[in-house]
């Protein structure tokens, strides 16, 4: 299957430049959506890694997050926006995971929402990130159908 990343990112002249990502990301009403479940720090067993590390566990939610677009058809270049969720009240640890995700993101800077929660679902984990992604689907390839029978 052909595609063709459909995200367009948005960067405001009138907010502040402070913020490592765009403000806002647009898709074409034509782009196939796809909404990731929350991406965890599981090993192909099911058990949480780097426990107790924040970088860590970001850099495997990234890893898990690349390999359920893969399997969706798409790349972390068609993310629309992202939702970090660390497992912290402290927000050296809110940054620590943060840098990570930033930077596997490289330019594609995508709107992004960071934020410190009480608890996530699995044991010892610490970080989560939710996706939205689009693509568009390039058509294929038909042969033109032959005139109707009689």
């Amino acid at each position: 299957m052909t595609r063709t990343s459909a995200v367009s990112l948005i960067r405001s002249r009138s907010l502040s430049d402070v913020a490592e990502y765009a403000y806002a990301a647009t898709a074409p009403a034509e782009a196939r959506l796809i909404f990731l479940a929350g991406a965890c720090p599981l090993d192909e067993h099911g058990d949480t890694v780097a426990v107790g590390d924040y970088a860590g566990q970001a850099a495997k939610v990234v890893e898990n997050l690349r390999t359920a677009l893969a399997d969706a058809g798409a790349s972390v270049e068609d993310v629309v926006s992202t939702r970090v969720l660390v497992a912290s009240a402290r927000q050296e640890d809110l940054v620590a995971a943060w840098q990570v995700v930033r930077d596997s993101f490289g330019d594609h800077d995508v709107p992004s929402t960071l934020m410190g929660v009480t608890v996530l679902g699995y044991a010892d984990q610490l970080v989560e990130i939710e996706a939205v992604a689009a693509v568009l689907d390039a058509p294929t390839h038909r042969e033109p159908a032959g005139p109707p029978s009689a």
